[in-house]
C-alpha cells in the first residue's frame, strides 16, 4: 500500500493518492488534473475511484475531469445532490481497491454531505481522511452550508455528533489526514502540521475536550469571520460542473496593449497585479489591486474580488499561464489578458501610481500624524497590537471601507507586510491619497518598540 499527501501550498489544501496492488484511488483532487496523471503513469496504477469529502468551497475541484480522463468513478458521501453521473456512498459502505478497503464515515457538520474515508488494511483501520470534518489542531467551521431549515448552530451541533461520537470512536493510533493545512479559511485556527492521529488530536485538539453538546456549539462558533465571496460560487462549481480548464486557460492568454487595457477597465475590469509587494509600490498602473504569487494567492484573490469580475493580470514575463490556471482552481474564469509588467504602459506615456512604504524604526515617529490601520485576522490581535489602532481585518475591508476617512492618511499593517500592500492597494484604488506601508508588519515593529 502506498499513500502520498499532494499539498497545494497556495490553497493551503491537502489532496490524497492511494494505492494497492495496480489499482488507486484519489481524494479531493484540485483542479490541475495533470499531476494526477503523471503520478498515475509514473505508477503505472489505474484510478478506480475519485472520493470527494464534501462540496468544497474553497476551490474548484478536479474529480469530473480526472473522470473523463480514466473512467474512474466519482463518490460523495449522503445526502450530496450532483448535476453529472457520480456514487452516493451509503454511511459505511465500502469500497474496495487492490487489497485494502475505503470506508465512509457519514460526518455531516461542516456540510451536510461531509464524510470522512477509513482506511481499512486486513479489516483493521490505519488511517482516515477527515476533509475539513477535522484539521490538525482545529474542526471545521460549521457555518458554510446553511440553508432556510438549518441554521450554523444546527450545524455545528452535527458536527459534535461526528466528532465526538465517530472520529474519536476511532484507535488512538489512526492516522489523520486532514484536508487542509494552517491558512486555510475552512478552520479558524489551522496547525501548520499536516498530519496527526487520533490520539493526538483527543489530546491536543480544543474541540475534542470532554464538553456538552452546547459548550462545543458556542466554542466552535465563536470568532468565526465572514466566509470570503467566492465561497458560494465554487461550491456551486463543484455541484453543477465546469467546463474544462485548458479551455480557460487557452481563451485567457491573451496579451493586451494599452489601448485595450483601458478600455477594459472603462467597462468595470479590475486591474490584478501579481507582483510582489517590493516590487509593485514601486510603480503600477493606477487603480490595480496587488495580490503577490507567492503568497497565499487565490484565497485572497477570492476573498477581495468578486468571482463575476473580469480580470487583467500584470504579471513578469511566462508567468502568466500559471497565474491563469491558478485563477481556474477557485472559479476564477473572466481572465480578459494580460501584461508584462508596466514597462509597455509607461513607454505609451500612462500615469504610474506608487505606495510608500517605511521601515520600522520610521514607525514610531510618523504615527503620531497618521491613523494606523491593522489588517490582521481577529485571532492575531492576541499577540499584541499598536496602541490606537483600527482594526479592520483583510477580509472585511470591502465591506467596512466605509469607516476609513479619506481626508485622513493610514499607517498599514499586517503580521509580515504581504496583506497590508493589499489594503494599501485597495485604499488607493478606492481614492485614499495617502496610505503608507510597513516593512516587516507587526512583527517587526514589535521588535521596534520593546
Amino acid at each position: 500500500m502506498y499513500v502520498q499527501q499532494i499539498y497545494t501550498n497556495c490553497l493551503a489544501q491537502a489532496s490524497y493518492y492511494i494505492e494497492s496492488g495496480n489499482d488507486a484511488i484519489i481524494i479531493d483532487p484540485i483542479r490541475d488534473f495533470s499531476l494526477y496523471i503523471d503520478l498515475l503513469k509514473e505508477r503505472k496504477a489505474n484510478l478506480k475511484y475519485i472520493f470527494e469529502t464534501h462540496f468544497h468551497a474553497d476551490f474548484v475541484s478536479g474529480h469530473i475531469e480526472l473522470a473523463n480522463l480514466t473512467n474512474a468513478q466519482i463518490v460523495f458521501g449522503p445526502n450530496a445532490q450532483t448535476k453529472y453521473n457520480c456514487l452516493i456512498a451509503k454511511d459505511m459502505e465500502k469500497f474496495a481497491f487492490g487489497s485494502v478497503t475505503l470506508q465512509a464515515l457519514h460526518t455531516p457538520g461542516h456540510t451536510m454531505e461531509s464524510t470522512c474515508y477509513l482506511l481499512l488494511d486486513n479489516n483493521q483501520p490505519k488511517a482516515v481522511f477527515t476533509g475539513d470534518t477535522l484539521f490538525v489542531g482545529e474542526v471545521g467551521r460549521p457555518d458554510l452550508a446553511v440553508n432556510p431549515n438549518l441554521s450554523s448552530r444546527d450545524l455545528a451541533g452535527f458536527l459534535y455528533n461526528s466528532l465526538h461520537n465517530i472520529l474519536m470512536s476511532l484507535p488512538d493510533d489512526v492516522i489523520v489526514y486532514p484536508g487542509h493545512g494552517a491558512g486555510s479559511s475552512c478552520g479558524k485556527n489551522i496547525s501548520r502540521e499536516r498530519t496527526s492521529t487520533i490520539g493526538e488530536q483527543k489530546k491536543i485538539n480544543y474541540a475534542l475536550q470532554d464538553m456538552s453538546k452546547d459548550e462545543f456549539m458556542n466554542l466552535v462558533l465563536d470568532g468565526i469571520s465572514s466566509p470570503p465571496q467566492y465561497f458560494e460560487h465554487d461550491v456551486a462549481m463543484n455541484k453543477n460542473g465546469y467546463t474544462s480548464v485548458s479551455h480557460v486557460v487557452e481563451q485567457s492568454l491573451r496579451e493586451l496593449n494599452t489601448t485595450q487595457i483601458l478600455e477594459y477597465v472603462d467597462q468595470g475590469a479590475v486591474i490584478l497585479d501579481v507582483r510582489m509587494p517590493n516590487e509593485f509600490e514601486k510603480g503600477f498602473i493606477p487603480g490595480s489591486i496587488n495580490v503577490g504569487k507567492d503568497g497565499m494567492f487565490a484565497p485572497w484573490v477570492g476573498t477581495i474580488i468578486s468571482p463575476d469580475s473580469q480580470i487583467i493580470i500584470v504579471c513578469h514575463e511566462n508567468d502568466q499561464e500559471e497565474i491563469i490556471s491558478r485563477l481556474a482552481r477557485i472559479g476564477y474564469e473572466q481572465v480578459l489578458g494580460y501584461v508584462h509588467g508596466i514597462r509597455s504602459w509607461q513607454q505609451d506615456n500612462q500615469t504610474i501610481s506608487s505606495i510608500q512604504s517605511i521601515e520600522p524604526v520610521d514607525f514610531i515617529d510618523r504615527k503620531n500624524n497618521m491613523m494606523v490601520l491593522d489588517v490582521r485576522k481577529n485571532n492575531e490581535l492576541k499577540l499584541g497590537f499598536v496602541d490606537d489602532s483600527i482594526h479592520i481585518p483583510l477580509s472585511d475591508i470591502e465591506n467596512r471601507i466605509s469607516e476609513l476617512d479619506k481626508s485622513c492618511d493610514y499607517l498599514i499593517y499586517c503580521a509580515g507586510g504581504y496583506r497590508s500592500m493589499i489594503a494599501c492597494s485597495i485604499l488607493k484604488a478606492k481614492g485614499y491619497k495617502n496610505v503608507v506601508n510597513i516593512y516587516g508588519g507587526f512583527n517587526a515593529i514589535a521588535q521596534n518598540i520593546t
